[in-house]
């Protein structure tokens, strides 16, 4: 499957929505993946949201705030787990994984 084709995230518009917020309130700069099974098509409706950032400067450099935005969405009224990763600290087998399969959320800068 084509990535950016007409994937999408699997969730209701307003987490989605909080997610953003969240997003852009802790990594403004970090690029945002979505993986998993709420764009793959086989999640339900308590999916967690795999997430993973991207250094977009170096993607061999952690990005920054990663516990801080872990502990955000911890506190947050979401309904749902989110996992977050860093690009940076994971395997290249599991980049290639996501890289085949991935929603963009946070474009980053």
């Amino acid at each position: 499957m084509a990535v950016g084709s007409t994937l999408s995230v699997d969730l209701p518009l307003p987490y989605l929505e909080q997610v953003r917020v969240l997003l852009l309130a802790h990594v403004p700069h970090s690029e945002v993946w979505a993986y998993g099974s709420r764009v793959s098509g086989g999640g339900h409706s308590a999916s967690d949201l795999d997430l993973v950032l991207r250094n977009p400067a170096d993607l061999g450099n952690e990005a920054t705030a990663l516990l801080d935005l872990q502990a955000a969405f911890i506190e947050s009224n979401l309904p749902i787990r989110v996992d977050v990763m860093d690009w940076a600290r994971i395997p290249d087998s599991f980049h290639r994984e996501i890289e085949r399969m991935h929603v963009v959320i946070q474009a980053g800068c």
